[in-house]
Order: C-alpha cells, then structure tokens, then sequence
C-alpha cells in the first residue's frame, strides 16, 4: 500500500512538473529580437536602438523590463484600449506576438547605448539643481531619488535615462503633465511632471542628455 501511494505520488509530481514547465515562459531570444528588430524597429530607432532622430528613443542598454512593459502598453489588451495611445508605435506593435516583444526588448537591452549630449550649459545647471534635489517650494521631488545620481535607473522599477535625448525627455515630461501619458505606475510621474514649470522640464532634460 505505501509503495503504492509513493508511487502515485512520484506520477502525480512528474505531471506537475510538466505542466509547470509547458506554462512557463520562454527565455527571451536576443537573436530573434534582432531578426525583428532590424524589419520593424531600425527605421525609427536604428539597427542598434541608437535612434538619430531626436523624437524617437534611444533604446540601446534601456532595461529589459522596461522596454517590455512599453511595447506591451502600447498594444490593446482585452478590448480595452492601450494604457500607453501611440498612433505610429500601435501600428508596429499590431502583429508582435508576446514572445515577439519579449525578443525584441532582450535584443535592445543588451545593445550598447551611445548617449546624447547637452547642448545648454546654464539650462543643464538648473537641471541639475532639480535633479539632484528637487524643489522644495513646490514640492517637486529629486529624480535621483528613483532614477539614481547618473540616472542609470534600478533594473524592473526605473528605467535607465542617462543620455537620451533631451527633446524626448521633455517631450515625456510634458506628456506625463498633461496626462496624455498615463502608463507610470501609481501615477508617479505624472505626480512628479504636474508640478513642473516648462522651464524646470527643459532643464531636467536638457541635464539628462548630457548624463553619464
């Protein structure tokens, strides 16, 4: 009878383990994120993900997490509208499936990042100010504080923003204001951005180009 019951269970472990293992998701394949990453992606970002166009993101070296949450927010989920409206990016996100993207974030993740320069001396100095400390008069937050001193973020909660492009950066910044940009958990840039003067925008990202 034990023999019995040892057995039954051994059987019973086995097929858990299968099931577990035919649910659990594939390991992201860099190589095939290339693969689609050079046919959809390289136009606007580049074979890299080192965009030359300023209104588009360098993605080279951004964290996985991050630039998987993004292409997945621009995707309609459930009949329910994409957490992150993006006319041109839902249209490049329309056919990927899950493992698409998930290839595609591993791809640029592990590319090397080029970064922006700042152009404006005075304008990255009050940047820098904000950056670092805030401003307490109107209780805006120092974005070291999440995004660290070099704005090399921390992996799966802040993405890196060292070196992007300070028109993009502000561009964001402006969206997260306005609430035209929403997909921030627990709304904390857009807590963070509706406290900015267009001034403070402009500088926190002109700073951040120029970042290391």
């Amino acid at each position: 009878m034990i023999r019995q019951l040892v057995c039954v269970a051994s059987v019973a472990a086995l097929l858990c383990a299968g099931i577990a293992a035919a649910q659990a998701p594939a390991k992201p394949d860099a190589a095939k994120g290339q693969g689609i990453a050079s046919q959809v992606c390289a136009a606007c970002h580049a074979a890299d993900g080192n965009s030359p166009a300023a209104a588009n993101p360098k993605l080279a070296g951004q964290f996985y997490e991050y630039l998987h949450k993004q292409l997945v927010n621009f995707k309609p989920q459930a009949g329910k509208k994409a957490a992150r409206e993006n006319a041109v990016m839902a249209g490049m996100v329309a056919n990927l499936s899950a493992a698409d993207m998930q290839n595609i974030a591993a791809y640029y993740a592990s590319q090397k990042l080029k970064p922006a320069a700042a152009k404006d001396k005075e304008l990255a100095a009050l940047g820098q100010k904000i950056y670092r400390g805030g401003n307490t008069a109107t209780a805006v937050a120092a974005c070291s504080g999440c995004h660290g001193p070099s704005g090399a973020g921390i992996p799966a909660q802040y993405p890196r923003i060292s070196g992007q492009f300070a028109e993009y950066v502000e561009a964001q910044l402006k969206a997260f204001r306005s609430g035209t940009r929403s997909n921030d958990p627990n709304g904390m840039m857009r807590g963070v951005a509706a406290r900015m003067s267009d001034r403070e925008i402009q500088a926190v990202a002109e700073y951040v180009a120029g970042l290391r």
